[in-house]
């Protein structure tokens, strides 16, 4: 399996532009990030300083969020929401931009949780996020999580997402397969790999319960990892967990 460390809830006790050079240190080659702004459109200081901690730290980008709101007030996204659409639709051509600058091949849209809930706007708002990805080569990826944590946002299950997906009818949009919310959601998660799994964009990862580390709660991941590896994927797997203090990576060297 090839990881890459999640910088926006991974090594947060450093500032943002001193995570990638410590993720290269831990031995990780790739990471991954949440929209790392305040907004849709950062000035271009704002930009390049992430851009070079990035590539001075000799890792890859390989996933990215477009702009969800404000995560941090409870906000997931903006896809589907009448007074988040402009929001988004500003942040398409900036968030690829960047992509393409880090040679980055996956962007994550969440759907959104807010009051006034509209399909058909997340959909076209999913095919324009689509057809501008396309231009760098990039897929956009949907992503399902768990009701527990997420209690207004819609898309809870694989199912939901492959319809959403399947309504898009874009070569471009896939399934981002977060083991941790579906395992929360009740997923066979290794049937769900063995059924599934040209359909996954991306994976990530977290254990349950507790969304800590592999091996800190209850699902099998030395299995996920085997079914994943069997059933051809050869993307990275996101190590989206929470952790505190050192011995956050240890888990690979049991």
């Amino acid at each position: 399996m090839r990881f890459d460390v999640n910088l926006s809830i991974l090594l947060t006790d450093l500032d943002l532009v001193e995570r990638p050079a410590a993720a290269a240190k831990a031995g990780f080659d790739a990471v991954e990030l949440w929209w790392p702004f305040d907004t849709p459109d950062p000035g271009g200081a704002e930009l390049a300083a992430l851009r070079g901690a990035i590539e001075d730290a000799g890792v890859r980008l390989v996933g990215l969020n477009f702009d969800a709101g404000d995560m941090a007030a409870g906000e997931r996204g903006l896809l589907s929401s009448p007074e988040g659409s402009a929001r988004f639709q500003a942040n398409i051509d900036v968030a690829v931009r960047l992509a393409g600058e880090l040679g980055c091949g996956v962007l994550n849209a969440l759907y959104g949780n807010g009051p006034g809930d509209d399909r058909d706007l997340a959909v076209a708002n999913l095919r324009r996020a689509a057809d501008a990805a396309a231009g760098i080569g990039a897929t956009v990826v949907v992503e399902a999580l768990n009701s527990h944590e997420n209690p207004k946002y819609p898309i809870t299950s694989s199912q939901a997402a492959f319809d959403l997906i399947d309504e898009v009818d874009r070569d471009n949009v896939a399934f981002l397969a977060d083991l941790y919310h579906l395992h929360r959601m009740g997923e066979d998660v290794l049937a769900l790999i063995d059924g599934h799994c040209g359909r996954f964009g991306h994976v990530q990862i977290a254990d349950d319960p507790g969304r800590g580390r592999p091996g800190s709660g209850r699902m099998p991941y030395p299995e996920i990892f085997a079914r994943l590896a069997a059933a051809g994927y050869r993307g990275h797997v996101g190590l989206e967990y929470r952790h505190e203090g050192p011995g956050a990576f240890d888990w690979r060297r049991a």
